[in-house]
């Protein structure tokens, strides 16, 4: 039978709807919108511009992160470390400008220390075989404890001759009055999704996701594309560190405490599966925008804080049920 112009446009069209539909990151942003819609008529202080920029800004630290994981969770894998390895670089960063050391060496030694655990943590998890779980779970108190040794479990706020420069980096905002933090996720943000799409090595990491043993016998450096994604995603909370620490203008030891478990949840809620396979940058940023947006919201309407983990909880349970009934219809 032929088939006309009309209907093979019609039919790649619905192609293209139903797969639009079928994702759980359309779901998110669309929970997303209507939440925002929701509290701008049910509070007056939503709205406002100091709280939309507020809500942009505290969005960046865990996407930041969130960015990072996705590369980890991907392969199949998950670090549960992230949190301690940003309090870590922030309080290196820190304790070496308060030091008197310029603001380039101190994110050198920042970044090398986040680097350093990434590689750690690869190393065992990859070629001596050690569960993730464990490792990183190993590393979350470590790195916290290191930290804690570093600054003598004390505030550290002077930041040497560079103080105000390290301010502007992470409190300011440079272009069209948009903050730092926000440009700097971002740009991290379309880095990450052109290595994602476009690269041999983001499709060598969906391809160890998706069957481990069969991309070793096609010949994919499995090893060592496991190392480099914990080394990416130790960078990742690296970089939110220092960015977080000009923000705040201090650090402490307390800095970062539970944030994985809000990193592993926005990139699970945003669409990234568990198991492996599964995972976008969009994603990552939606699944920190819609936790962002559950926790402001929990102020504005009067309801007690202690609520939010339960939000959330309840939010990554639903994404995992929507991937689960996704599977089933697959099957079927």
């Amino acid at each position: 039978m032929a088939v006309t112009l009309d209907q093979t446009i019609a039919q790649r069209q619905h192609t293209f709807l139903s797969r639009l539909f079928s994702t759980q990151t359309f779901w998110v942003v669309i929970a997303v919108i209507l939440a925002c819609i929701f509290l701008s008529f049910a509070t007056d202080a939503f709205a406002t511009s100091k709280n939309l920029y507020n809500i942009t800004r505290n969005i960046t630290f865990v996407a930041i992160v969130a960015l990072g994981m996705t590369f980890v969770i991907i392969t199949g894998g998950i670090d549960l470390s992230v949190g301690s390895v940003l309090c870590l670089s922030s309080m290196v960063l820190a304790v070496t400008m308060h030091a008197g050391y310029s603001i380039e060496i101190g994110i050198l030694a920042s970044i090398a220390t986040a680097l350093a655990i990434g590689a750690f943590n690869g190393i065992l998890t990859a070629y001596l075989g050690f569960p993730p779980f464990v490792v990183t779970l190993g590393m979350l108190s470590i790195a916290r404890s290191l930290a804690m040794v570093a600054s003598n479990n004390t505030v550290v706020f002077q930041f040497g001759p560079d103080h105000d420069k390290l301010l502007a980096l992470g409190g300011g905002a440079w272009v069209f009055g948009i903050a730092n933090p926000v440009l700097y996720m971002i740009l991290l943000a379309l880095i990450t999704g052109f290595i994602l799409r476009w690269t041999k090595f983001g499709r060598h990491i969906f391809a160890i996701g998706g069957n481990e043993h069969a991309a070793t016998l096609t010949g994919v450096p499995v090893k060592q594309i496991k190392v480099a994604v914990y080394m990416i995603s130790a960078l990742s909370a690296g970089i939110a560190g220092i960015i977080q620490t000009g923000w705040l203008g201090a650090v402490t030891t307390n800095l970062g405490t539970g944030m994985e478990l809000q990193v592993i949840a926005a990139t699970v809620i945003g669409g990234a599966n568990l198991a492996g396979g599964v995972g976008t940058a969009f994603g990552a940023i939606v699944g920190a925008a819609l936790i962002e947006v559950i926790r402001n919201s929990l102020g504005l309407l009067g309801i007690n804080a202690f609520w939010q983990g339960t939000f959330i909880g309840g939010a990554i349970l639903l994404a995992v049920l929507f991937d689960r009934i996704r599977n089933f219809r697959r099957s079927d």
